[in-house]
């Protein structure tokens, strides 16, 4: 258990710092087969774009928001695969339209 504890901690502090210190952002959104919408926020890392912030906008209107804060809960978690907007079925979105849903 010591090594799974040590392995979360090492996740949690290079997301946070990829989040501290990133310069360039992307913003992506997606919509699911029920009806949510997820929002995400990646950064350049070693050649993959690394998600560092994703909220979900069920079709319920629930909102369920993941980071280094917050990695995980019973509804779902921050994803730990990088993401590939050109293989992804993601859509570019403005900054301003992921922080009005992160900050809701």
């Amino acid at each position: 258990m010591v090594d799974l504890e040590r392995i979360a901690a090492e996740i949690t502090a290079y997301l946070r710092a990829l989040d501290e210190s990133a310069t360039l952002r992307h913003h992506f959104r997606h919509a699911d087969e029920e009806g949510g919408l997820w929002y995400i926020e990646a950064v350049p890392d070693r050649g993959e774009l690394i998600v560092i912030k994703q909220a979900e906008l069920t079709s319920a209107g629930q909102l369920h928001r993941y980071g280094w804060e917050h990695m995980e809960d019973e509804h779902g978690g921050l994803t730990d695969q990088a993401i590939d907007p050109e293989e992804d079925p993601l859509e570019a979105i403005p900054a301003e339209e992921f922080q009005r849903v992160w900050t809701r």
